[in-house]
């Protein structure tokens, strides 16, 4: 039988993945990805529309009239509050659904797979689902009705000062499944030692899931955050199907205005907009990105276990002070 020690100790080794399968990919993202953004910063700076023929450069003009404009300012706040609430209210139902379903029994196991399937259905069904579940007369309202006894036409998706408030609500059940399995991953990987010595030292479960567990998932919650901040500020389809960007326009987001404003032919304002949209996503990917990276530094797990483990420390010491005033 060869030895291993006859294979050669010096010399390169033969690529086994030559750069020939790895073409077809890169292929792909430059068509489908890097010429429309490429043609995105070009048409920017034109007088591209449906009202002219020849397309002329414009420089800056696209920019300082949307600046200018009140109605990307009002899409651009609501956009902001619509991102800020689904970020807090799918991370709060995410990290209190890892928290009850953390056991691994049969009942937990199929109550997460429950809560997941809103991830894997579209969007457009998501918000078509509820559209046709809070009309004055839907489903809501008649199990409200049954309920209470009498009538109820409660417009859900009537008000221009909840309407928003429900389709951030909307947006969080479709994706707190996702946030769910990211914490439970999370929860799994701390120590379980870490746990147990707080609990001997009287630690309650409150101050055990304050002092140790949450700064061990700091990772998951930022992941979370991320991607929830990222993903409601590029949100279409649910608000597209479920209010359309009513009513009075309070629901609108920034996306939902570059779709109405490339259907009126102004096609440069839109493709100002969605470049001012592109940019703003990038700088803060890359601001989180730089922001994780300087928390995750070398040795950064070993430091998030030195922190659980002092936490539990904290406890023991409280508790033997305790004991020893006693």
């Amino acid at each position: 039988m060869p030895s291993l020690e006859a294979a050669p100790r010096h010399g390169r080794v033969k690529q086994s993945h030559p750069w020939e399968f790895v073409v077809p990919a890169f292929a792909v993202l430059a068509v489908f990805f890097l010429t429309p953004t490429i043609y995105n910063f070009i048409y920017a700076f034109t007088d591209w529309s449906s009202f002219k023929t020849a397309i002329n450069p414009v420089g800056w003009g696209n920019f300082s009239d949307l600046i200018e404009s009140g109605s990307l300012r009002k899409s651009l706040i609501i956009t902001l509050i619509y991102a800020a609430g689904v970020a807090a209210l799918q991370n709060l139902f995410g990290l209190m659904l890892a928290i009850l379903l953390e056991r691994d029994t049969l009942v937990n196991k199929i109550v997460r797979v429950i809560f997941f399937i809103p991830v894997i259905l579209s969007a457009l069904a998501t918000g078509y689902i509820f559209q046709a579940l809070l009309r004055p007369d839907g489903g809501l309202n008649q199990i409200l009705g049954i309920l209470t006894g009498a009538p109820v036409k409660v417009a859900w998706l009537g008000s221009t000062t909840w309407t928003l408030l429900v389709c951030i609500v909307i947006h969080s059940w479709k994706w707190m499944g996702m946030s769910m399995l990211v914490y439970l991953a999370g929860l799994k990987t701390i120590d379980a030692q870490v746990l147990e010595a707080a609990r001997i030292d009287g630690a309650s479960r409150w101050a055990t899931f304050h002092q140790i567990r949450l700064p061990l998932i700091a990772p998951a919650v930022t992941f979370n955050v991320a991607t929830a901040l990222l993903g409601s500020m590029n949100s279409f389809d649910i608000i597209q199907a479920t209010t359309g960007g009513g009513p009075g326009g309070s629901t609108e987001l920034l996306n939902l205005f570059i779709f109405r404003t490339f259907g009126q032919g102004l096609y440069a304002q839109a493709t100002t907009m969605s470049l001012m949209l592109f940019l703003a996503v990038v700088m803060g990917s890359l601001r989180r990105g730089r922001r994780a990276a300087r928390r995750a530094g070398p040795g950064s797990w070993r430091a998030g276990r030195r922190r659980g483990r002092a936490g539990a420390g904290n406890w023991s010491g409280g508790c033997r002070r305790r004991v020893s005033g006693q």
